[in-house]
């Protein structure tokens, strides 16, 4: 085969590359731009193909030269490894906070293993790339009723726990962490004899009621409401 024969062959694989990677890419962009996410179909397909050409020429480069016993002078993996340092701040620029919500991470692990996706085709490896494209689809779209029906069963609520002046909200809220509630916000009024401290909180009703136990038994915690 001809040097030019053997560019166009080249040349066809990176395309079939590039093109199952758009796809691989686009399949799970568009479960993200359906959700409203803001990683969506073009930010997906552009990661995936971006890794894949990265990779490829990853590779490429590295065979131009060979030693005396056929290896390859360069590092096949010096390019390609830097997609899994390179992709996480795109992944970190994703991840939002907010109230003390932490948002996001859900889109960051999508970026981050559509990377991976397009890494594996522009190795070559089709089967593990289309197969762990397919994955991720199922478990974006097949698990959200579970995610759902889960996250029904927390709930938010407003509490106001009145404390003694030289009570820190530190106490309170190792309280909160132990109990695996999450805080959203909260507002701190102080009064002639003692202060207040307006919650919101989210949690299961189970979590929420110990909580609210572990608060009651402190000599320093006056009285807990909860709305």
């Amino acid at each position: 085969m001809s040097l030019s024969g053997v560019t166009d062959t080249l040349r066809l694989v990176l395309l079939v590359k590039l093109l199952l990677a758009t796809v691989c890419g686009g399949a799970i962009g568009l479960e993200r731009e359906l959700a409203g996410k803001p990683a969506g179909l073009r930010t997906n397909i552009l990661i995936c193909v971006g890794a894949a050409l990265f990779t490829h020429l990853s590779v490429l480069i590295a065979q131009i030269g060979f030693t005396p016993d056929g290896r390859p002078y360069g590092d096949t993996t010096r390019i390609a490894a830097q997609i899994v340092s390179g992709i996480g701040f795109l992944g970190a620029g994703a991840i939002l906070h907010a109230h003390g919500a932490v948002v996001g991470l859900t889109t960051a692990a999508s970026i981050w293993v559509v990377a991976a996706v397009g890494t594996a085709i522009g190795a070559g490896a089709y089967v593990e790339g289309v197969g762990t494209s397919a994955l991720i689809v199922l478990v974006l779209v097949g698990l959200r009723p579970v995610e759902t029906r889960l996250l029904r069963r927390r709930r938010k609520v407003h509490a106001t726990v009145r404390v003694q002046r030289d009570c820190r909200f530190d106490l309170l809220e190792d309280i909160i962490r132990i109990n695996g509630l999450h805080l959203v916000d909260r507002r701190t009024f102080e009064h002639g004899t003692d202060r207040a401290f307006e919650l919101d909180l989210i949690g299961t009703s189970t979590q929420i009621d110990a909580a609210i136990d572990d608060m009651r038994r402190r000599q320093d915690v006056i009285s807990v409401a909860v709305d």
